[in-house]
C-alpha cells in the first residue's frame, strides 16, 4: 500500500476570538473547536508536515485572538503556513504571527518537503469579497517563474471559483480569469482556499481547486428554499501527495456513530486479497 510522501493539515476559517468565555453567533466556542481539531489530528497517530491556516483566523483582527491562535496551533511541532482572510486584520497579524510590521498584503513563499507553498492575500481592507491587483500577479508570476522540486500550492482565502450559495458567490475572488493567466503554465499543482465554510472543488487553468470546510461552522449548501442556514459543524481538510499526485479530503469533526472499528493491516489485506492489484 502506497503510503502518503506529505501530509499537509489544512484548517480554515477557524474564526478565534480573544476570551475564552466568548462565543462566534452566540452558540460557538471557536477556541474549544480548533484544540479538538488538533486533539483529533494528534489521535490519528498521521505523520503531519505542516500545517495550512487559510484565513479568517481570528474574527475581529484582535492581537489577544492571534496570540491565544498562535499559541494553540503551534503546540502540534510542525510548519505553521499563516494566510490572511477578510476577518483578519493585515498589521495585527503580521505583528503577532509573523513577527513582522507594516500592514501591506502578507504574501509569502514556503518549503515544505521540496514542496514550494505560495501565499497570495487576496483581501482588500473593508471588502469581504477578493480582490488581486496587478502588483501581486507580477509578484506570484516571479516566484512561479522558476518550478519547484515537487511542484507549487497555492494558497488563497478566497476561492475563485463560483459557489451554489448565493452569498458566497458575491464574495468570491474577483475576475479569476487574471489569477488563471498568472497560473498558466506553471508548477502549480493544487489551489488550496477557505471562505466559503462549505466545502467545494473545481479547476482554474486547468489545475485543481479545493475549498476547505470551514472550523467555525458550516453554510449549508442545501438548505430549505429560500433560506440561508449556518450550523453549528465543522471539519477541516487533510491534503496528501500520494504516488506523486496531490489528493484533498474532508474531514468532519464532532461526534457520529461507529459503524465499523477494526485493525488497519488486517482490514488492508482483506481488501487487497478482493482487488485486482495493477502495478
Amino acid at each position: 500500500m502506497s503510503r502518503p510522501e506529505l501530509t499537509l493539515i489544512q484548517l480554515s476559517d477557524p474564526h478565534i476570538l480573544a476570551g475564552q468565555s466568548e462565543r462566534l453567533h452566540g452558540h460557538i466556542a471557536t477556541g474549544t473547536v480548533l484544540e479538538s481539531a488538533l486533539d483529533t489530528v494528534t489521535r490519528s497517530g498521521a505523520e503531519v508536515h505542516g500545517l495550512l491556516l487559510t484565513g479568517d483566523l481570528t474574527d475581529d483582527g484582535s492581537p489577544a485572538a492571534y496570540r491565544r491562535l498562535r499559541a494553540t496551533v503551534e503546540r502540534l511541532g510542525v510548519p505553521v503556513v499563516y494566510a490572511m482572510g477578510n476577518h483578519d486584520d493585515r498589521a495585527a497579524f503580521r505583528s503577532e504571527l509573523l513577527g513582522e510590521s507594516g500592514s501591506g498584503p502578507c504574501h509569502a513563499v514556503y518549503e515544505i518537503g521540496g514542496v514550494r507553498i505560495v501565499v497570495l492575500d487576496s483581501t482588500r481592507p473593508g471588502r469581504h469579497d477578493g480582490h488581486l491587483d496587478e502588483g501581486q500577479l507580477e509578484w506570484l508570476r516571479a516566484e512561479l517563474s522558476e518550478p519547484a522540486p515537487r511542484g507549487t500550492v497555492l494558497v488563497v482565502h478566497h476561492p475563485p471559483l463560483p459557489s451554489p450559495v448565493p452569498t458566497v458567490h458575491l464574495l468570491r475572488l474577483r475576475d479569476a480569469g487574471r489569477l488563471a493567466e498568472s497560473l498558466a503554465g506553471s508548477d502549480v499543482r493544487l489551489v488550496v482556499t477557505g471562505h466559503a465554510h462549505h466545502t467545494g472543488c473545481g479547476a482554474l487553468a486547468g489545475i485543481p481547486v479545493w475549498v476547505s470546510p470551514a472550523l467555525a461552522y458550516r453554510v449549508e449548501a442545501l438548505p430549505p428554499r429560500a433560506r440561508l442556514v449556518g450550523s453549528a459543524a465543522s471539519g477541516l481538510s487533510r491534503i496528501d501527495l500520494i504516488d506523486g499526485a496531490f489528493v484533498a479530503t474532508a474531514v468532519e469533526l464532532g461526534a457520529a456513530v461507529t459503524v465499523y472499528d477494526e485493525d488497519e493491516a488486517a482490514r488492508v489485506r482483506f481488501v487487497a486479497e478482493h482487488t485486482s492489484q495493477v502495478g
